[in-house]
């Protein structure tokens, strides 16, 4: 099974569903991120994009990722770009990997990248231009879907639940690759609260820890 996650900043990738993703490589299969934006602009300077696609590349290996895709797209600012711009990076990858699995960010997000990369991601994926998809699902991305405007957007209400209790550890070492992102709890993006997270996920629907998924579309 080929699955394709599609993330707007590096660490998203993995603090939506990482654990998700490492569980997909270790029953065999194929995993590839596409991860939009180039994630420097607006919070580095220039000197640290070596870095920074080296930690990319690292958190990656941690969970079995087959190929990550940077696409370098101005970060903060994909609401300046036409959709279609956005989408047709998404489409070329789609038709390239044909992947039957595609998640991303839920489209009410906080964060403008977010949801933009979301509607770029419904059209990317329309039935008809990108046959192999299956499923399509949404994660939450910490400090951004819970602090969105449900009232405007709706609230992000998962469906799906993945069971990534065996895998907790290898998610929260993937995201401490990303050094400069890791803050001190109670702080949503500390290793302490992704845990918690993942144990409240987990405690509702019976597990020890669950990465959770709103569904946007399933095929079966």
């Amino acid at each position: 099974m080929n699955v394709l996650v599609v993330a707007a900043h590096p660490d998203d990738e993995i603090l939506g569903v990482g654990g998700t993703v490492c569980l997909h490589a270790r029953r065999g299969d194929r995993v590839r991120s596409l991860i939009a934006c180039e994630g420097i602009s607006m919070r580095y300077d220039m000197s640290h994009r070596e870095t920074l696609q080296r930690q990319i590349r690292q958190a990656g290996d941690i969970l079995g990722v087959e190929r990550v895709v940077l696409a370098e797209l101005p970060e903060q600012r994909l609401d300046t770009l036409p959709l279609v711009d956005v989408a047709a990076v998404l489409e070329a990858q789609v038709r390239d990997f044909r992947p039957e699995i595609v998640y991303t960010h839920f489209g009410g997000d906080v964060n403008q990248d977010h949801q933009v990369l979301f509607r770029a991601v419904l059209v990317a994926t329309r039935p008809y231009a990108a046959p192999s998809v299956r499923e399509v699902l949404a994660f939450e991305t910490p400090s951004s879907s819970e602090w969105g405007a449900p009232l405007v957007t709706g609230s992000f209400l998962p469906q799906v639940f993945v069971d990534i209790s065996q895998v907790l550890e290898e998610k929260i070492r993937a995201f401490c690759c990303y050094e400069r992102e890791v803050r001190e709890a109670p702080h949503p993006r500390s290793p302490e609260a992704l845990r918690a997270r993942a144990y409240t996920w987990g405690s509702v629907v019976g597990c020890t820890a669950a990465e959770p998924f709103q569904v946007v579309r399933i095929l079966r």
